[in-house]
């Protein structure tokens, strides 16, 4: 008889997994990705200057150039973060063209340029846009440093957005494009972020209610991220009542809840049925493009055809 032997056989040790390309370690200086010769969105905070990653950080500190809104708020952000300044471009809206102009010229020289906002990230309803595209055309690189937005993070605190949400920014001030703007938010399905001034908020909330209803949801934020951060949440009716009640200090974001479709009827089905006979005489093709159309079961359509005169005849034989 063969003694068992009384030794555990070795075990491989647990191998650490190699990082995915996506989330490698940061090289010591941060700029990893963020070439020379290139224009960087960076996002900075929206309020909280704790936001500031330290990639932002690191991109800024390297920038040879930084297209900013408001030289003066740029400057705070740098002195709070230990960055010292280099020349700073103000490329507020009517500046942005000639701007784009120059922070593109610079890149093809082979300087980093970083474009910054005064909160959030650059081209989201602030100037960036023209420099993005002007980089494009010249066939400079573009890169960005994600940061805070004032859109997303009130769609995560608001509740009411799911899966889609639609982005409006600031809707126009008046004419028919702002009525247009207004009933294309009414029938949208979709949650929908806009921005507003706090000299205008009250208005806005107002038409909202005119054309989504005083039952609708919103969600009204004000201040994200600083010390004085104030979410309200309810119907429109009730919102237009307390923005009178309250100092309307601050940047706005509303979040208005998507519409909801009204109930299907047994009408409104025999009613698109008969219209799709009309088209297709095949009234098996006819079930199944009413119940595609109507986002409703097919079963539904095909017994409601059967009980119907419209339905009658050789359905139940094909």
């Amino acid at each position: 008889m063969v003694a068992e032997s009384s030794r555990e056989e070795p075990r491989d040790e647990p191998r650490e997994k190699p990082l995915e390309q996506s989330q490698q370690e940061p090289s010591e200086d941060g700029l990893d990705g963020l070439p020379r010769g290139a224009v960087v969105l960076v996002g900075t905070p929206i309020g909280n200057l704790g936001d500031l990653s330290p990639r932002a950080v690191a991109a800024l500190r390297a920038a040879d150039l930084i297209c900013c809104e408001d030289t003066r708020r740029t400057r705070v952000l740098l002195s709070a973060a230990g960055i010292p300044a280099p020349p700073l471009l103000a490329v507020e809206r009517h500046r942005e063209a000639a701007g784009a102009a120059e922070a593109v010229g610079r890149a093809r020289r082979g300087e980093r340029v970083a474009v910054v906002t005064d909160a959030g990230m650059p081209g989201v309803s602030d100037p960036g846009e023209r420099i993005v595209r002007a980089a494009v055309g010249a066939g400079v690189p573009v890169t960005a440093v994600p940061g805070p937005t004032a859109a997303v993070t009130a769609v995560v605190l608001s509740g009411l957005a799911g899966d889609r949400w639609c982005f409006e920014g600031f809707l126009p001030r008046k004419g028919r494009e702002r009525a247009a703007r207004l009933a294309a938010v009414a029938g949208d399905a979709r949650a929908t972020v806009l921005y507003e001034a706090p000299g205008r908020v009250a208005r806005t909330v107002g038409d909202l209610t005119a054309v989504c209803g005083a039952e609708r949801d919103v969600v009204a934020a004000r201040e994200l991220t600083k010390l004085h951060e104030e979410i309200w949440r309810g119907p429109l009716g009730d919102a237009g009542a307390w923005l009178e009640r309250c100092v309307p200090k601050g940047e706005w974001v509303l979040v208005v809840a998507g519409a909801v479709a009204p109930a299907v009827t047994d009408d409104d089905i025999l009613e698109a049925l008969a219209r799709s006979l009309l088209i297709q005489p095949d009234r098996r093709a006819a079930v199944g493009a009413v119940a595609r159309d109507l986002g409703v079961p097919r079963r539904r359509v095909y017994e409601l055809a059967l009980a119907s005169r419209t339905g009658r005849g050789d359905i139940a034989g094909r």
